[in-house]
């Protein structure tokens, strides 16, 4: 983002697709107490409506703004998909605007498949691509545990071959 002043930043606006999830859940939390973030739309087909609250019961007083049905992208800076793992692949092909945007995919969708030009969001491997692509498949939990676990071996050339984790 870029500086608006020496003090202040321009607010990002961010739209999230399968916004009724739980990892929507915990994005919607991290977003609204961002003071550079404002949740243009939270999307739901399921819950389409509904008060956000009334699926994100842990989010009452902080946020006033309903599931919709619609992918409303228009107005948005970066959309988060937060559907389920295959769904993410779906959504970007029904929706090709959505390829003008910044993307972060919170599903395994992309990580390991280039389409739609995705960066594997792990800073500590691809901190340059990162900064410059505008689509980022971000890591999963359990494969960052690992590859973090394992960097500092493979940067030292001690690993020959493949690793096995178990």
């Amino acid at each position: 983002t870029k500086l608006k002043s020496s003090t202040q930043y321009i607010m990002i606006k961010a739209g999230i697709i399968g916004a009724a999830g739980y990892t929507a859940g915990e994005l919607i939390r991290i977003l609204v107490h961002h003071p550079k973030a404002e949740i243009t739309f939270a999307q739901s087909h399921s819950q389409a409506g509904k008060k956000i609250t009334t699926v994100h019961k842990d989010l009452v007083g902080e946020i006033d703004l309903e599931f919709s049905k619609e992918i409303e992208t228009a107005a948005v800076d970066v959309v988060f998909l937060c559907k389920g793992h295959g769904e993410s692949k779906k959504i970007m092909d029904k929706n090709p605007s959505l390829l003008s945007k910044k993307i972060i995919d919170l599903s395994q969708d992309f990580r390991l498949n280039g389409n739609h030009d995705f960066v594997y969001g792990l800073p500590e491997l691809n901190r340059a691509e990162l900064q410059q692509k505008d689509h980022i498949a971000n890591a999963g939990c359990f494969a960052t545990c690992i590859q973090l676990g394992l960097l500092p071996s493979v940067k030292a050339d001690l690993i020959k071959g493949h690793a096995s984790i178990s």
